[in-house]
């Protein structure tokens, strides 16, 4: 059995048997988890470890793990910055932000692995204009050659963990005021504007070997009429041909407000994303849009899909009692700790 195009989410800190038997169905591929689902490092790990022995292959385990306000675990976690932070202290001191995001990449990777946790959707490459509250701080910086160099720093850390990053939301959110959890973001920008700045992180990343990217629920209309992640033009023509990108693409959650311009039917939001070039569509929130995907989903089982998706499952298994005894996990730490009771500090390994 191989991985289905479809990620789910659960309702508490245990599955039910229901759910149990939902997520051995083929066309499920991968679980989200949100701060719902956890209680402790002891209750997480056991999910996961539930989670992974459901099916071979096992199903991806994914979180929203950015650090400051989505950061889904706290008790027993580090507490993570914002990584807008990072870009503050690029202004005047690039090496220590370069640092620190290095730092917090690795960080917030290796605890997650410490528990099972596959991959979070991480980092955001959006640029910050200052106009969007959803993203605010959880972007970089301004200036997209800036994020390059922080977003590169943040995922050699994610790497070093064992952990895939995911770049989102392409091709870029933060020019929009409209929060597409709760609206139909549009963008009227030219696409040369938003190629030459909002795609420079994306392109850059890319070619810095980024595995996925998850593009957001926004109308360029000046490019397409569709929101980019139901766009051929977003994600085939631009996406993958002009930029080249040949790792997996992952839908926004099918249950915001930005996907409902396709449609009420879930399946038929799933459908378009699928069709338009995404290899995984996320439906969290709302089981029962999630079965009618399920149900009534057909037609997409792409061998290309298996193996992109293949490449999220998390390496360098660990425990976090184990990851406490290092000292990578300690020096880390110590820094994390120091620079959020005093961010100007000059903080070296």
């Amino acid at each position: 059995m191989s991985l289905g195009p479809i990620m789910l989410d659960l309702d508490s800190t245990e599955m039910s048997q229901e759910e149990r038997e939902l997520l051995q169905n083929p066309l499920i591929g991968g679980v989200i988890l949100f701060t719902r689902n956890f209680s402790s490092v002891e209750q997480i790990t056991q999910l996961v470890k539930e989670i992974h022995q459901i099916r071979e292959p096992r199903l991806l385990v994914a979180v929203d793990h950015e650090g400051g306000r989505v950061q889904r675990f706290r008790d027993g976690f580090s507490s993570l910055p914002a990584v807008g932070h990072f870009g503050e202290i690029y202004n005047s001191n690039p090496k220590r932000a370069h640092m620190l995001a290095e730092t917090a990449g690795w960080m917030m990777a290796a605890e997650l692995r410490a528990v099972g946790i596959d991959f979070s959707f991480a980092p955001v490459l959006d640029t910050d204009y200052g106009v969007s509250t959803v993203i605010g701080d959880r972007a970089f910086h301004q200036d997209g050659h800036v994020i390059v160099e922080l977003a590169h720093a943040y995922t050699i850390g994610m790497h070093d963990a064992g952990m895939a990053a995911t770049g989102k939301h392409f091709p870029g959110h933060g020019a929009v005021a409209a929060d597409s959890h709760v609206d139909i973001p549009v963008d009227d920008r030219e696409y040369n504007d938003i190629f030459a700045h909002d795609i420079l992180p994306f392109k850059r990343m890319i070619h810095h070997g980024m595995a996925a990217i998850m593009p957001a629920h926004v109308i360029y209309p000046k490019v397409d009429a569709l929101p980019a992640g139901f766009s051929e033009v977003w994600l085939k023509d631009i996406l993958r041909k002009r930029l080249g990108f040949q790792g997996v693409i992952f839908s926004d959650d099918l249950d915001m407000k930005g996907a409902s311009f396709i449609g009420e039917r879930y399946v038929d939001r799933a459908e378009k994303a699928l069709s338009a070039g995404c290899d995984m569509v996320l439906v969290c929130n709302n089981r029962e849009g999630a079965l009618d995907v399920v149900k009534n989903l057909s037609g997409h089982n792409d061998p290309v899909s298996h193996l992109r998706l293949a490449r999220m499952h998390g390496k360098h298994d660990t425990t976090m009692s184990e990851l406490h005894r290092t000292e990578k996990w300690k020096k880390s730490s110590d820094i994390l700790k120091r620079y959020q009771d005093d961010p100007t500090l000059d903080l070296e390994f």
